[in-house]
């Protein structure tokens, strides 16, 4: 077990070995998440990105539906300017 101490503003300091075995660097940012009475920090990482893409299971059609859309948009701006 690991122990850090809050200062007077709840600030902490992560211990250089989780840090780095987390890949956490300066300015890497934290969601914090409360469960029971517990308290999550998980570095939102490259890596967290990764292992969460394809976590919906929608197996591209909300990529496809987007694609869709942008063309649509991008024909109606094309007729808005021949017109011109």
């Amino acid at each position: 077990m690991t122990m850090t101490v809050a200062t007077s503003k709840g600030q902490i300091v992560i211990p250089s070995k989780i840090r780095q075995r987390h890949n956490i660097k300066r300015g890497t940012k934290l969601c914090i998440t409360e469960k029971g009475d517990q308290i999550i920090l998980q570095p939102l990482t490259e890596n967290y990105f990764e292992k969460m893409a394809g976590i919906l299971n929608t197996k591209g059609k909300l990529t496809k539906t987007l694609l869709k859309e942008r063309a649509r948009d991008r024909e109606l701006e094309e007729k808005k300017w021949s017109k011109s």
